[in-house]
Order: structure tokens, then sequence, then C-alpha cells
């Protein structure tokens, strides 16, 4: 078949694309390099690949569209006969929205916190003249009902900062879906979600592409969900093709060393550690209960302690309230009731009532690096600050210090004069660590800090902290939804459903095997490398 006849053929044909971006001196130098793309309609092609591969970008250049500081410097991208790269502003807001969708990676940072869920699904629809705001306000209703969110007639009169971090994600599904476009790009759009909701999502996404025949590109770094969602699968590095197959192919027998090595999934587990010896705990939760606005609970009587040099890991669904009791932790949510203690000491229930000591000894890592990081910062300052805050050193002292650690985060060092829009996702996550660290924390509370990392990068990561657990005697709370990571880095597990604890313990003893019904349920849930597992698992459900 010509090269032309795939063009008529395609929904989505991308010839030779490159892309530059501008470095701190305002030198271009290219970041993709060529890359050719096919995609036909009701198709999905997943785009896998390390962070810094060109995934996100190479995604936003589908829609014709780079991100500041970065701009198309060739090739051809044609949407439906339409050269993307070359056609005007006006044309491309014209199918933005309407044939055209994006469901971003931080779903915190792309909707409007002033605005209610429903208004911004409604603004679409109605812009483009595809329904009536009344009619778009039912169909909102109708998506999130299939997205599986609770109390789907009411959620979207909702503000954003309201529901959990896996009911945005899937509110913003939901939005990218109210014009019924013709070709969809995912970045990430389960990265937040827990094991169960996220096949709740998967399944919706599969549904809406073969009902309606949308095309759609799947970002991800997750090869098991790749795995259930691509018809075909291209490997890119460094902004350049590696391979690209049917998914069952590409699963089977990757052609190249290099796929090899991101198929070569993460088997860490953590050695079975000590008894616990010390009575005093470094950290202790004792009988919280909070809501938010004084009225919605949503944790209730929780009890839970953290002990030197341990990883205490919390899983649960969404809305679970496993980011709550972090906030609870750091001062960020006073509680209704009950008390958090470091050493023994009780803490001020509102970190601005606490002692610079209290601040320093609890650090946190944020989920949403977006929207954790000052976008008017440098990585100098973002990372030197709490050097300079906590710690009293000189600013001499701490760019030094800032360099140390930005190399114990595997990143470059003229990453110090970047600012967080010109990192990727995967290396902003990396510096909200470095952050935590620089202020040398007794405890650090981890809100799902590897679930934006690709696969090579996050057992990087997480043997990091490990070694400096041990070399630091940290102490990590982990919130996670990542059962691969629970076994990688966790010495006891606290499973949370509904604000409550439902089962706690050492690893073992809460997973090997699991004695819980939720946790069994948890742990079913994990998506699997084989290609029909996902149809297998719905299969079974009805």
């Amino acid at each position: 078949m010509t090269d032309m006849a795939i063009r008529q053929d395609n929904l989505l044909t991308v010839r030779g694309l490159k892309i530059e971006a501008r470095n701190a001196e305002g030198d271009w130098h290219e970041i993709v390099h060529g890359v050719d793309l096919d995609l036909k309609r009701g198709e999905v092609l997943g785009l896998i690949g390390e962070s810094g591969a060109g995934k996100s970008t190479i995604g936003l250049a589908a829609m014709g569209f780079a991100r500041p500081g970065c701009r198309i410097s060739g090739g051809s991208i044609l949407f439906d006969g339409i050269d993307l790269a070359s056609a005007s502003e006006r044309t491309k807001r014209a199918l933005r929205g309407a044939r055209i969708a994006y469901v971003a990676q931080s779903a915190a940072a792309a909707f409007n916190p002033a605005q209610r869920l429903i208004d911004q699904y409604a603004e679409g629809p109605v812009r483009h003249g595809v329904q009536s705001r009344a009619v778009a306000y039912d169909d909102a209703k109708q998506l999130y009902r299939r997205m599986q969110m609770p109390e789907p007639d009411t959620i979207g009169f909702r503000y954003p900062h309201q529901v959990s971090g896996g009911q945005l994600q899937r509110a913003m599904t939901a939005m990218a879906m109210s014009c019924r476009p013709d070709l969809i790009i995912f970045d990430e759009p389960t990265t937040a979600l827990d094991v169960t909701t996220q096949i709740e999502v998967l399944a919706s996404i599969k549904d809406v592409v073969r009902q309606f025949g949308t095309a759609a590109i799947y970002i991800t770094h997750d090869l098991a969900v790749v795995a259930q969602m691509a018809d075909r699968i291209k490997v890119l590095r460094y902004g350049c093709d590696v391979e690209e197959a049917a998914a069952s192919t590409m699963m089977s027998a990757p052609r190249e060393e290099y796929t090899r090595s991101l198929w070569a999934v993460r088997h860490m587990e953590k050695p079975a550690a000590a008894p616990v010896e010390e009575a005093m705990p470094v950290l202790s939760v004792r009988n919280v209960t909070a809501a938010y606005g004084g009225r919605r609970k949503v944790l209730e009587n929780v009890s839970l302690d953290v002990h030197r040099g341990r990883t205490v890991a919390v899983v649960g669904e969404s809305g679970s309230g496993k980011s709550t009791l972090a906030r609870v932790i750091a001062g960020l949510l006073p509680p209704v009731s009950g008390q958090v203690l470091m050493d023994g000491g009780v803490l001020a229930p509102a970190v601005a009532n606490r002692s610079r000591q209290d601040r320093q000894r609890i650090q946190m890592i944020y989920q949403m690096a977006d929207t954790a990081l000052n976008p008017r910062q440098t990585v100098r300052n973002i990372v030197g600050r709490p050097m300079e805050f906590f710690l009293g050193i000189s600013s001499a002292e701490a760019t030094a210090r800032v360099s140390r650690l930005l190399d114990m985060m595997e990143l470059p060092a003229d990453c110090a004069n970047r600012l967080p829009s010109e990192l990727s996702g995967g290396q902003k996550q990396r510096i909200g660590i470095a952050r935590a660290l620089a202020a040398e924390p007794q405890l650090v509370i981890c809100d799902e800090v590897t679930s934006a990392l690709d696969q090579l990068v996050a057992e990087g990561i997480l043997k990091l902290l490990m070694r400096l657990q041990q070399e630091m005697k940290l102490s990590f709370l982990f919130i996670t939804h990542e059962f691969a990571t629970v076994e990688a880095i966790a010495d006891d597990v606290v499973v949370m459903q509904h604000g409550k604890i439902v089962d706690q313990g050492t690893r073992q003893e809460v997973l090997h095997p699991p004695r819980a019904d939720y946790t069994k349920a948890l742990v079913a849930a994990v998506p699997q490398m084989n290609t029909g597992w996902l149809e297998q698992q719905l299969q079974g459900r009805s």
C-alpha cells in the first residue's frame, strides 16, 4: 500500500514530525526527531516509553499544539485531510474540543477551581453548538453514571476541590467525551485512579471508542494498562521511534532490546522487616475523625503508628480517605477529634500553629506535581528554599546541596535553572521528592509519588528512597494504589475503605495472602499484562 493510500485510509497521519524546545539561553534544540504515526477511525494507538521520551509532546502535536517554549519545526500532521502543522489558529480552535479532545495527566491542573464541574463539562458542547446547556447537563449526568462516579446526578454541581483526585480524573474524561469527538488523546488518564476504579474507567473508554468509532492515542507508562487498551503499540525513546506492532505481538515478542527492558516489569520485594522494638513511634495517629466544611465526614476514628526507619503503605479506593489522612497529619486539615503525635508529643492541629521544628520533621510529596510546584520559580529556588528556611544555611551552600540532590534524583545539572513548565511529568515529580528531602525530615508523607513515573524511573526512585531510609533512618507514610509499589517498599500496610481502617499489620500479615475481603477485591483488580485480561474481568462481573 502506498503512503498516499495510507493517508487516505487514516483519520490521522503524521509524517516526519520534528519538535524543538528552547533552553534557558534562548537556543532551540530538537526533542522529537522525525516521528511517523498512523491512526484509523475506531483504533487505539498506545504510546509508551520512559519519562522524557516525547509521548505527551507528540500527543499534543496531534492537536497541532506545542507547549510554551516548544515549537513544531518540521513534518506534517494530517487530521482528516487538514494539515494541523500549517493550519491557522482559527481552524485548530474549531477542531479542538469538538472533533479532537484531550484528557490531561493532571486533572487538578486542568480544571478551573472557580467553576462547578458540570458547567465546565457543558462549556464545550454549548460553545461548539452541539448541545444546549440543559441537554449538556443531562448528558453529563449520564456520562458521570457510566464513569461510576458517586451521586452522578449531583456530583457535577461540586467544585473541583470538593471531589477526590480519582473522581476529578473521571470527570475530565467525561468532559473530553462531551462533543463525541473523532479523536481523543488520553495522557495517562488513569494515573490517579485506584485499581478498582481504573477497571471501570478503562472499560468506559473502550466502550466509547467502540460505540462511536472514536480513534484514540493512549499515552501511558503502565504496560498492563496499554495491553488492555491499545490495538497497536508504539515505543518511543529520546523523541525517536523504537518499534511499533500490534498489541498482542508487542506484548509477547518485542523486537528491540530497549522494549524488552521496559517489559521487565519490576519484581522488587522489600525483605520482611524485623519486629518493632521501639516502644515510641515516630508518628502516632490517635482516634482521628475529620470532615470537610464541618459536615461531610471523610475520616472516622483512624489510628495508626509509624516507627522509625519503617514504611507504612496506605491503600484503598479513591475517596477512601488516604490523602485526607495525609493532610491531617501534615496539619493542612485540622481534625474534628483525635490527635496526631510526633515522638510522643502532641502536634498542633493546624500547621500554622506548629513550630518550625515540627514543620521540618514532617515533609510531604504531593500527588500532583503540576499543582505542587510554583510555576514562576526555578528548580534551584524550589529545592533550595527549604534548606535555607529550615536549616539556616547560606544561599551558596544551598546551591551546592541542590546540585547534589538533583544528581541523586538522576536529573541533569541544568535542571536547576529551569522552570517547572520546562520539565516532563516524571521530572517534575522528582523535583517534588528533592524538595521534601531538602528539609532533612524525620517523616516523609508520599502521596502517590510514583504514579506519574514510568516503570524504570519508578523503580529507581523506590530504590533511592529505600537507600535514604537506611542511611538516614527516615520513616515513610506511603499512600498508593499500586500493589507492586507496596511490595517493593512497605514494611506495614493499612487498608482503608470509606474513611475507616478495615485491616492493618505487617505486609505479610495483610497481603500474603490477603486476609480481608476488601483487600482481596483490591488485589484481584490489579491489571495483568495479557491483552485479554480486562474483557475477562468484565465478563466475570456480568
